[in-house]
């Protein structure tokens, strides 16, 4: 049977698109196997061997037996969440820039906000990088920015010293101008850790650009500009760290704006997602949600979230 893939550019026309569940299936099911199911394979043992039942929903495995639908092996397994409400909270966590909050995605497609949470958790899996990139040439803006409490609730004798990260989250940015977008949370913000993120990311042929932080000094290998933030100077030249900085502010827009508060534990997948999302700005509103769907292999368990 061939059953090809949907385009839309609108949610409403994705619900034009997968009027019924079992067009979301044929479409989670070309993506992932391709229009002819040239590319089936068994999740549990990956025999190529699999035979297609009449129903369009269930196939079985001709070596080890097994029954299965599309969805085992992927972040839709086990889930009774019709794959249409799924596409539905695709769209919205690909489409809006701040993301999406788990209590307007629950009244938006009439589930708990307890499932509505779980869901994006996995959504945000999905999104999570699993490849190792080589490092960025080019012109390439290095920051860190603090995620956590805001200094104006602690004591003006704390605001202007360090004592004001101390329980705040750290978080490096690393952008290729025009380009690609790495950010991760990082266990603490000495210079050792900071310096260890840049050489993984950043090439040496590459034109580093940061502020003027301590922690950024001793990187001789590399061509190294900076500009001093804490002497009034933001631009020098094409020498500037605002590309970056803009990230941040959107990230803390998502955070603060739409989240209000995410826990150290979970932060790294919030940052996943505002990375998946930034580096496929140019892409139309419904590739994004098929790209996404390219990469739902792999289960997170309520329990693993959780623990």
């Amino acid at each position: 049977m061939t059953h090809g893939t949907q385009t839309f550019d609108s949610l409403f026309s994705l619900f034009e698109a997968f009027p019924t569940e079992q067009h979301a299936i044929d479409h989670l099911r070309a993506i992932r196997w391709g229009a002819n199911d040239e590319n089936a394979y068994c999740p549990y043992c990956g025999s190529t061997r699999v035979m297609h039942f009449k129903d369009s929903k269930n196939h079985k495995c001709s070596d080890c037996r097994k029954r299965f639908s599309i969805k085992v092996g992927t972040i839709f397994a086990d889930s009774k969440i019709q794959l249409r409400k799924w596409f539905a909270a695709i769209w919205m966590i690909t489409s809006h820039k701040k993301g999406i909050a788990s209590t307007t995605l629950a009244k938006d497609i009439k589930v708990t906000q307890k499932t509505a949470w779980f869901m994006l958790h996995r959504l945000r899996h999905a999104a999570e990088t699993k490849s190792f990139n080589a490092p960025m040439d080019g012109d390439v803006e290095v920051d860190e920015t603090y995620i956590g409490g805001k200094s104006k609730n602690m004591h003006a004798s704390k605001r202007k010293t360090k004592v004001q990260y101390r329980n705040k989250a750290t978080v490096i940015g690393v952008l290729k101008r025009d380009g690609e977008l790495r950010a991760a949370h990082l266990p603490n913000s000495t210079r050792e850790t900071i310096q260890s993120a840049v050489r993984e990311n950043v090439s040496t042929d590459a034109r580093l650009i940061t502020d003027r932080a301590q922690q950024y000094k001793t990187l001789h290998e590399y061509n190294h500009h900076a500009v001093n933030h804490s002497a009034g100077e933001y631009v020098r030249g094409d020498i500037h760290t605002n590309s970056i900085e803009s990230v941040w502010a959107l990230f803390k827009r998502q955070v603060n704006g739409t989240h209000h508060w995410v826990s150290k534990k979970h932060l790294h997948a919030y940052i996943n997602e505002m990375t998946w999302r930034f580096n496929r700005r140019a892409q139309g509103e419904g590739d994004r949600v098929n790209q996404l769907l390219t990469h739902v292999a792999g289960r997170l368990t309520y329990k693993e979230l959780t623990s």
